[in-house]
């Protein structure tokens, strides 16, 4: 059975993710990292998208990005696979697939979710132990969105800019405060089980509006049972990133 196109708004902001290849390393010095970057920004340039918050883990990237040409963000993924598995094969005297498969995405609605998902991508590396604080960390948006510090990468969505119209430092800042908070499991929750189903993103008005626009279910049917119930939490399996 033929797979289903991505959802695609031009304009509108997508949470991708791209895992090794069962779950192996895909960077492993400082190089590998700076390489994958300079690659990103290139191909980010020639296909028109724009990235607004990213973390590179040993075995897999998230990236927060909209795309301004229909097939945008596929052309950069396609450009980082060629062109990184070249150079990571070559570096490490390797053969064959670095990636999992397809990359996963999930369209969402920047109003109620843009700030959410880049403090979810910031905050992988101390979700995942790596670190305790987000900037300690040296391969993620962090040290731009919340710190100020230069990354050609990045272009600011409006929504981070509306933290602090016209005042740079008090954007940064305003930014930073949220991670003071935790963001709630239902949101995470809701993060995680959009983006490996690649259903969208968003409140019920929202998710209305794409369907309409596209002709395509836009989320997963509801089914019977008591969703609440031991038995149904049991059952219910989904995959975490």
């Amino acid at each position: 059975m033929a797979r289903l196109s991505r959802f695609v708004i031009l304009g509108q902001p997508q949470h991708v993710i791209q895992r090794g290849n069962n779950r192996d390393v895909i960077f492993v010095a400082d190089e590998d990292y700076q390489y994958y970057l300079r690659k990103l920004g290139d191909a980010c340039k020639k296909y028109e998208c724009e990235i607004h918050a990213y973390v590179l883990m040993t075995n897999h990237v998230h990236l927060l990005m909209t795309p301004h040409t229909e097939n945008g963000i596929s052309k950069v993924m396609q450009y980082i696979g060629r062109y990184y598995v070249q150079y990571f094969n070559f570096q490490y005297q390797r053969t064959g697939t670095l990636w999992e498969g397809r990359y996963r995405a999930t369209l969402l609605d920047s109003d109620g979710y843009l700030l959410t998902c880049s403090r979810y991508i910031e905050l992988n590396p101390v979700r995942a132990g790596m670190v305790k604080d987000p900037a300690e960390y040296p391969w993620s948006s962090y040290h731009y969105n919340a710190l100020g510090k230069d990354d050609r990468l990045i272009t600011p969505h409006v929504v981070y800019n509306a933290l602090g119209m016209d005042n740079v430092v008090s954007r940064r800042s305003n930014y930073h405060a949220l991670f003071a908070r935790l963001i709630p499991d239902s949101e995470l929750e809701a993060i995680r089980v959009a983006t490996n189903k690649a259903w969208v993103l968003g409140d019920d008005g929202f998710k209305a509006k794409v369907e309409k626009l596209m002709a395509r279910q836009v989320q997963p049917k509801s089914r019977g049972g008591d969703r609440r119930s031991e038995l149904f939490k049991k059952k219910d399996n989904i995959n975490r990133v």
